[in-house]
């Protein structure tokens, strides 16, 4: 006897769409409680060596008229079954475990309690029944089913091979097996092996997800070529999407890593030249091994800054580009570095051709002698890089600086007094710039002095500057004072007509006042409507305090010391290459809070530039003379300041009046590059002395626009044909413009669409080269069709570049073009 209750639920869900149901009990163990069910409105026949009888009756009944027909026992086979056409028509109803359970699946296939019944562990639980059941569609086939049996064992709703393969390679990668040993237990693995080997192409004796992570990085390596039906598109497709999912692409990274090593990646490349290595990017160890070759062959010069360039172009889009980028851009910066040190001119006819010379293209070597030593010493992989500095800090510090500081020193030495035809005298900034603003007093001013802030610094300053909307900045330049050193600079640069030392040389003084620190500077500015403050106070206030402050001042001078104070330091002066970057991202935050201030009129400039050697200077570069005098009142690496110094072939000499300033102070400076001898302080980043890198000091004029005046660089899709013919496609994009600072780079998302779905990967460019010539401007998205595709052949499909909506996680369509899909064959991808 069994108990009817769990029964008349399916027969009732059976009788809501039929008016016959046929129910086999091999058993017999309802035979008993037949009469219980009380069916409302159904007629309950036996089948009991009555089939005719019973056909009949059923053959003649009314539309309407409800029958259960219940056969015990074994039922005959074939011709034998009278009642056979009928039970075909209407289908068989059981009521065992796995047949009750098999139909409350809700499923049509044909099959479905034969794959209940060789699951039994999975169904013996109603959760799993229950979570199953969610999932389940009323189509699916035995397939679908299985797959979701391995969805629901996973935890998961997405029962795509894809999704079950994601699941099981981030577990792999976590060093763990819990997930597939379930699907295992259950008894559902060899369905699991076989849609994988008919999907992807995986075919193992033992299968395990160990196993199918080195075989796909293994067809990964070989461009997932194959002789196979189909190929090998779709874990090509598959391989492709995990890697570029943040859900997923930690795991394969890891995967990668360990493949690298069983496989032994590594030396299967050491004898590859990096060039056929630029389009491989599935191991790290191409990275690596395209950054060791390219690292040695720039210190070598045996490539070009251009190849480098394209080198490291394309490579942006690589898996491992993230890890690898202060690298790859500190390989750049040399190469393009050093390809300028082979070229420069570095003849100097005119004291002014030489100032003149040094704003339009030398400093930009310096500039990139520091951003390669920022890239270098913040990368996480310097040790490639150590042969590269070497020959870098050489042919930085003895081709550029001794040769431009021998060759300016020869036109400092014969200046009678210190001063340009071309640049304006430091002392004269603020009539210059800042008097003739604010004299009607309808104009306010504010003055940014960022201690050491080189001029080559002030250059990537203002196109940063110019990267903000509506901001725009001029760079200029004033001749700056000698010795350029902080107290004198700071001095020159307010409302004055004198500039002296007191007796001691300690204090400098503007119109008899002391300007040492920002209280005595401000005192002094007090006399024009003005004051002064430290950035890091200004940083402090509240907006609204901010805008007061400016509201209250005509003039109003903001300090800002990161550099200086760095490379003062023995034990901080190697970090000024990271101390100008900081310098860099603050002062165009402080720019845009003064901005928001109200302040329209912002000058940035410097007290002084500065001289910096990231390596360790040899003794040539110390003077072997040192300075005498009468009365010497201030002994520098790069100045002396006294009484009656002594003339000496290695230094400068110069009296007060020849630099403009009052009073009998003399001064002496090391020639071209050497520093002397002083105890504390460092050696690599010094000031003071006439180098060009400390006395062209920059003035960078910022005003705040009210129109928007930055756009998106323009992108175009050219086409090469109309028609798709292949499972994968490259579509040529062409870079309209040049980046600039007002024209700026955009990361575009491409892929294949048939109205809103994606039948391909979605790939993502960025456009931001800056090259003039057009050829330098194009590049490819290299696509690959996904299972949906197949279902469009011969159709119509579109191409398409969007572009990300602005503080959402939405795009929004930004160019498209057309192609007829037609593909000789189509696959499979899905269980």
């Amino acid at each position: 006897m069994s108990d009817t209750n769990t029964v008349r639920p399916h027969l009732e869900r059976r009788f809501a769409s039929q008016r016959i149901v046929f129910w086999h009990d091999p058993n017999g163990q309802y035979a008993d409680d037949l009469d219980s069910l009380d069916l409302p409105r159904v007629e309950t026949i036996r089948v009991a060596d009555n089939e005719f009888g019973v056909r009949h009756r059923l053959l003649r009944s009314g539309s309407t008229e409800k029958f259960l027909v219940y056969r015990a026992g074994r039922v005959a086979d074939g011709i034998g079954n009278w009642l056979l056409d009928l039970e075909l028509a209407y289908g068989v109803f059981t009521a065992d475990r796995g047949s009750l359970i098999a139909q409350d699946l809700g499923l049509d296939a044909v099959g479905v309690d034969e794959v209940v019944r060789a699951h039994e562990k999975f169904f013996s639980a109603d959760q799993r029944i229950e979570a199953l059941k969610a999932l389940l569609n009323p189509g699916d086939d035995l397939d679908r089913l299985q797959a979701k049996m391995i969805a629901v064992v996973l935890g998961q709703r997405e029962h795509l091979l894809a999704e079950i393969t994601r699941t099981l390679l981030i577990e792999n990668a976590q060093g763990q097996h819990a997930k597939y040993d379930a699907i295992a237990d259950y008894g559902l693995d060899d369905f699991h092996w076989r849609g994988t080997a008919r999907i992807y192409g995986y075919k193992s004796d033992s299968p395990s997800v160990d196993d199918l992570v080195l075989w796909i990085f293994q067809q990964a390596t070989n461009g997932f070529q194959s002789d196979r039906l189909g190929g090998l598109r779709n874990i090509q497709f598959d391989f492709t999407n995990l890697r570029n999912d943040r859900r997923s692409e930690a795991a394969l990274a890891t995967l990668a890593k360990r493949a690298a090593r069983d496989l032994g990646y590594a030396s299967t490349i050491e004898d590859t030249s990096f060039r056929d290595l630029v389009t491989t990017d599935v191991f790290e160890e191409a990275d690596r091994k395209i950054i060791s070759d390219l690292a040695r062959l720039v210190a070598d010069q045996g490539v070009s800054a251009r190849e480098v360039a394209e080198v490291v172009r394309a490579r942006q889009d690589g898996f491992w580009y993230e890890d690898y980028q202060k690298v790859y851009r500190a390989i750049a910066s040399a190469a393009e570095l050093l390809a300028a040190i082979a070229a420069v001119d570095l003849s100097v006819k005119s004291f002014d051709e030489g100032l003149e010379r040094y704003r339009r293209e030398w400093f930009r070597i310096d500039q990139l002698y520091r951003q390669f030593v920022f890239l270098a010493r913040t990368a996480e992989h310097q040790q490639p890089l150590e042969p590269l500095r070497g020959q870098v800090e050489k042919r930085y510090t003895n081709g550029f600086l001794y040769e431009l500081g021998t060759a300016w020193q020869k036109q400092v030495d014969e200046a009678d007094r210190w001063r340009s035809a071309d640049l304006s005298a430091q002392a004269s900034f603020y009539t210059k710039y800042i008097e003739p603003l604010v004299r009607d007093g309808d104009k306010k001013a504010v003055v940014i002095i960022s201690d050491a802030l080189r001029y080559e610094v002030a250059d990537e300053l203002g196109s940063r500057i110019r990267q903000e909307d509506r901001f725009d900045a001029t760079l200029d330049a004033v001749l700056g004072v000698l010795p350029s050193y902080t107290q004198l600079g700071m001095a020159a640069l307010l409302p004055h007509s004198t500039l002296a030392h007191t007796p001691d040389a300690e204090t400098v003084l503007a119109d008899g006042q002391p300007t040492n620190g920002t209280e005595a500077r401000g005192k002094v500015l007090q006399q024009v409507g003005g004051t002064a403050i430290r950035a890091e106070r200004f940083k402090e206030l509240s907006p609204e305090q901010r805008r007061e402050i400016f509201k209250a001042n005509r003039v109003l001078y903001v300090y800002h010391n990161r550099i200086d104070a760095t490379g003062d330091k023995p034990d901080t002066e190697q970090l000024v290459a990271e101390a100008a970057e900081e310098t860099l991202r603050e002062l165009v935050a402080l720019v845009k809070m003064l901005a928001n201030a109200n302040a329209t009129n912002i000058f940035l400039t410097a007290d002084h530039g500065f001289l910096f050697q990231d390596g360790a200077l040899p003794d040539t570069f110390y003077l072997s003379a040192k300075p005498q005098g009468d009365d010497m009142l201030v002994i520098n690496k790069r100045y002396v300041l006294g009484h009656g110094l002594k003339p000496d072939s290695a230094f400068t000499r110069f009296t007060s009046a020849q630099l403009g300033l009052q009073g009998d102070l003399e001064v002496q400076v090391p020639k071209s590059i050497h520093r002397l001898r002083v105890a504390g302080g460092g050696s690599r980043y010094v000031h003071g002395g006439a180098t060009l890198q400390e006395i062209v000091v920059p003035v960078l004029t910022v005003n705040k626009k009210r129109k928007s005046d930055i756009r998106p660089v323009r992108v175009e899709i050219w086409p090469e044909t109309d028609k798709i013919t292949t499972g994968q496609v490259a579509v040529r994009l062409f870079q309209a413009e040049p980046v600039s600072d007002k024209v700026q780079p955009c990361t575009l998302r491409a892929g294949l669409y048939v109205g809103e779905t994606l039948i391909s990967n979605a790939v993502s460019l960025t456009f931001d080269r800056t090259a003039e010539d057009k050829r330098d401007r194009y590049q490819y998205a290299r696509l690959i069709l996904s299972q949906d595709a197949d279902a469009y052949n011969n159709h119509v499909v579109e191409f398409r570049l969007a572009e990300p909506i602005p503080n959402t996680t939405r795009w929004k369509t930004y160019s498209k073009v057309s192609y007829t899909l037609k593909r000789s064959f189509t696959s499979d991808f899905d269980f």
